[in-house]
């Protein structure tokens, strides 16, 4: 990015003290997640919270996944029960599992009971799994498709649903006990629909 557009911890400090918080929200807005998660290392700690809160919330989970596990738990312990569950929320699931593992016990505890019951039972069940097995490694933010879909009628879950997943560019056709019958990538789907559309007009 543009080095004008980058902040030092420095600068971050002397806005923070006078209070130009307009200002400092603006220039975090230009800047992307990984720097803004490097800020962190370089700010005095008892910025730490205070700097966080100041994220716009579509960029604040990204940064806190990006930050390393002593500093994810010097925030946790400064979070409010309702900031913790939005940042959570946000948060992808296998990026939550890293994080978790991470962690002391208590802190561990804190986050299981903030954490939606659904989001609660997938991490324990990749939390089962050995360390560096597949099953550790994977994601179940997936978009899934049923076998006798149409064309269209997938297009239209990927839409309605692949906001929320982490990977859309592969979707996975399942059967209705979660069993993988195959794979089928977008590009493929929407070649495949333009072909149809053209074949009717």
């Amino acid at each position: 990015m543009n080095e004008e557009n980058m902040l030092t911890a420095d600068e971050v400090v002397e806005l923070m003290n006078e209070r130009k918080i307009g200002e400092l929200r603006s220039k975090l807005g230009d800047m992307q997640v990984e720097d803004i998660a490097e800020l962190f290392f370089e700010l005095p700690e008892e910025y730490h919270a205070r700097f966080f809160r100041l994220l716009h919330k579509e960029k604040a989970a990204d940064v806190f996944a990006e930050m390393d596990p002593d500093l994810q738990e010097s925030l946790i312990t400064s979070f409010t029960d309702q900031e913790l569950k939005y940042v959570l929320d946000e948060m992808f699931l296998d990026d939550t599992v890293d994080m978790i593992e991470e962690m002391p016990a208590n802190v561990v505890q804190r986050i299981l009971t903030q954490a939606e019951p659904e989001m609660r039972k997938q991490i324990n069940e990749i939390l089962r799994y050995p360390e560096n097995s597949a099953g550790s490694i994977m994601t179940t933010e997936y978009v899934s498709l049923r076998p006798n879909m149409t064309v269209e009628e997938a297009i239209l879950r990927i839409r309605r649903t692949g906001i929320d997943k982490e990977t859309i560019y592969t979707c996975y056709v399942t059967a209705s006990d979660r069993k993988l019958l195959g794979i089928v990538t977008v590009k493929d789907l929407l070649l495949l629909y333009i072909y149809i559309q053209i074949l009717y007009i």
